[in-house]
């Protein structure tokens, strides 16, 4: 798990579990259009996870999560998927 953001803070911002939901609303609709990314509430922190085809969308996707939590500590566990063919065969023996 990677951290990218903000340092602790005193307590949690009020209202944070609902801007977590919009935010996994947001990467849904919005510009990545992402369905399998989502955000989570931990602790006083936020946890983003999920699949994503690129390096870039994966960028776009902090970008928008630090732009929404600028005040929270923000961790990321997002990962991308494998686009490429394998470069060797698979053995089935």
């Amino acid at each position: 798990m990677s951290e990218h953001t903000a340092p602790p803070s005193s307590g949690a911002p009020a209202g944070l579990d609902y801007r977590v939901a919009h935010l996994t609303e947001r990467f849904a609709e919005g510009l990545p259009g992402e369905l399998g990314v989502r955000a989570e509430l931990r602790g006083e922190a936020v946890l983003l996870t999920g699949t994503v085809p690129s390096a870039r969308c994966r960028e776009d996707i902090l970008r928008i999560a630090r732009e929404a939590f600028p005040d929270v500590p923000l961790h990321c566990d997002i990962v991308t998927a494998r686009t490429t063919p394998p470069d060797d065969a698979e053995d089935l023996a």
